[in-house]
């Protein structure tokens, strides 16, 4: 795990820091176990709360545990420790596991969310319009909302494609993904977010038109190449995502050539800026 830099969160719980590390190379945010039990279960001694629960949920088989990581964090005092720590998945797991009234605000909040996946199920336009509605909170204006959610449509064509190519692991498809944007906008998804400055945010809801623009454009050519060519097998599917970011190329060079500055900015759609963090 890359944890090379801290980030402290604040206002999670009644004004309760919770540490958190950002790993970098899975893209996900690693909390620390030991805050969040301190914070729901309200219990004097944190730490001890934590290893009785450790062992309870260890002897049940709970994977939460299992899974848990040791790093260094900042304690109060300044100095650093060894903690265990878990992405956001294990932190709601061991959230349920914790008898407090503290807790039942976010067991709700799940339960809430179960709730809406099983009427999406049977609605499917309940998504659509969500995400439509998300778009707009956030401050989107609506001919961006309808290029996304074109976009978005038209992604699934594309991976409909590339499983009848046998494309078949979640690997293969980022392999894929990265081959397309990396033809066209020179770097890779990892390395065109952190361009942005972007960490958990989605790279396509930070684009603005143009960027998507020519990101839908790429993902076409290679849908309608492979259409006609019919690549089986990684190899021949990252060949024909080369052609297609090529056809994106071409058309972003064009345009550079006529307005005279890249298109590929470091500015994200709705201006996201991270705290300054405090280096490990």
């Amino acid at each position: 795990m890359n944890q090379d830099k801290m980030h402290l969160v604040n206002k999670i719980f009644n004004n309760e820091t919770i540490r958190t590390v950002w790993d970098k190379d899975e893209e996900k945010y690693f909390i620390s176990v030991v805050d969040i039990v301190g914070v729901i279960s309200e219990s004097k001694d944190k730490q001890t709360y934590w290893r009785k629960l450790k062992q309870r949920l260890k002897a049940e088989g709970n994977e939460t545990v299992t899974n848990c990581h040791t790093l260094k964090l900042k304690a109060s005092d300044g100095k650093y420790r060894v903690t265990d720590v878990v992405d956001t998945k294990g932190m709601f797991r061991i959230i349920e596991s914790i008898p407090s009234k503290n807790a039942e605000p976010i067991k709700l909040w799940l339960a809430k969310l179960g709730s809406e996946r099983v009427a999406e199920t049977f609605n499917p336009s309940i998504t659509a319009q969500r995400a439509i509605d998300l778009y707009r909170a956030k401050g989107y204006d609506e001919k961006w909302i309808s290029k996304r959610i074109k976009g978005i449509q038209d992604r699934k064509g594309l991976t409909d494609i590339w499983k009848e190519g046998g494309i078949v692991e979640d690997k293969e498809y980022a392999i894929l993904t990265n081959e397309i944007y990396k033809e066209w906008s020179g770097m890779n998804a990892k390395e065109y977010k952190k361009h942005k400055g972007l960490r958990k945010e989605s790279l396509r809801d930070n684009m603005d038109s143009i960027e998507l623009i020519l990101t839908d454009l790429s993902e076409e050519a290679t849908k309608q190449i492979a259409t006609r060519k019919r690549p089986q097998g990684l190899k021949e599917n990252v060949k024909v995502a080369h052609k297609g970011g090529s056809v994106a190329k071409v058309a972003r060079n064009e345009l550079e050539k006529e307005i005279g500055e890249s298109i590929v900015t470091k500015s994200n759609k709705l201006n996201y800026e991270y705290n300054k963090e405090i280096e490990i």
